[in-house]
């Protein structure tokens, strides 16, 4: 799996290549293709692993997050909720998941599934094999034989990956017909993203390379061989401590440096629509 340099020059959902300036975000272009789909004009020598770093998730860096594994309460109601869909769906077997962070959705998967997950940060996947997780640097071809896979996730990992059509492809290919996708991103096509612009919370280059709508996202889903079958908008339980950390982005490193001192604990539900949750089905 590639989750950086620069990306793909040809558009994913559609294969044009043709693309209009939308905004400025810092040092990056943010571009539109014709048919809609917005991505990070990053340089050639774009080094994803200089991002996903321990700091990245223990509140080290700018867009990251203020202490990823003080969240796991937080997170893992709605990963249980999601693996007791996929097995009532699927009754179990093998599941994959790209982008497994510190594995807490793993975690929750193989009480009901042979669990496997591709993760490219190498602190994030020494703890996950720490509780005896398996989990791989990159979506190798070792890892696509361990299927075929009856269900496959990526929450909240599309918008980093280099090519994701290339990732998709490689899942269709290793899936059971009518397998099960489950894809969580943001929505710029919300109107919550429309009204904050280049302000949105999501608008994070160069950890985000993606920016999809629901229109976007079911053009790549298709033109990868898979057939959408639900979008929808769910409420999110939230930690406090990323609520806090996200919103001092817009105030100054010194809030954010505050910010990681506070002991703040517990998370409420939060949902401003312009996150979306993608069920498909490998074609």
């Amino acid at each position: 799996m590639s989750v950086g340099r620069s990306a793909v020059s040809a558009c994913p959902a559609c294969g044009g290549s043709s693309t209009r300036p939308l905004y400025q975000v810092g040092a990056f272009p943010i571009v539109q293709c014709q048919c809609g789909l917005v991505r990070t004009a990053v340089p050639p020598d774009f080094d994803p692993a200089a991002i996903y770093t321990d700091a990245y998730f223990r509140g080290g860096q700018h867009d990251g997050y203020v202490d990823y594994a003080g969240s796991a309460d937080e997170l893992r109601p709605a990963f249980r909720a999601l693996v007791r869909r996929l097995a009532a769906r699927t009754g179990g077997g093998a599941l994959i998941e790209i982008g497994s962070a510190y594995g807490f959705f793993l975690d929750e998967a193989r009480a009901a599934f042979r669990a496997c997950g591709v993760e490219i940060s190498d602190a994030a996947r020494e703890a996950c094999r720490a509780r005896g997780l398996d989990v791989a640097r990159e979506l190798s071809p070792e890892v696509l034989a361990k299927g075929p896979f009856d269900a496959a996730v990526m929450l909240d990992v599309i918008e980093h990956l280099t090519d994701p059509g290339d990732v998709l492809s490689q899942l269709h290919g290793a899936l059971r017909p009518g397998a099960p996708l489950v894809v969580s991103t943001g929505d710029i096509g919300s109107r919550f993203a429309r009204l904050m612009g280049k302000r949105w919370r999501l608008m994070t280059p160069p950890q985000h390379l993606w920016f999809f709508s629901a229109q976007t996202l079911g053009a790549l889903l298709e033109r990868c061989g898979f057939r959408v079958e639900t979008v929808a908008y769910p409420w999110r339980r939230v930690p406090l401590s990323l609520i806090a950390y996200q919103a001092s982005r817009y105030i100054g490193p010194r809030a954010q440096a505050a910010i990681r001192r506070l002991p703040l604990s517990g998370g409420i539900p939060v949902n401003l629509f312009d996150s979306m949750h993608v069920t498909a089905a490998r074609a």
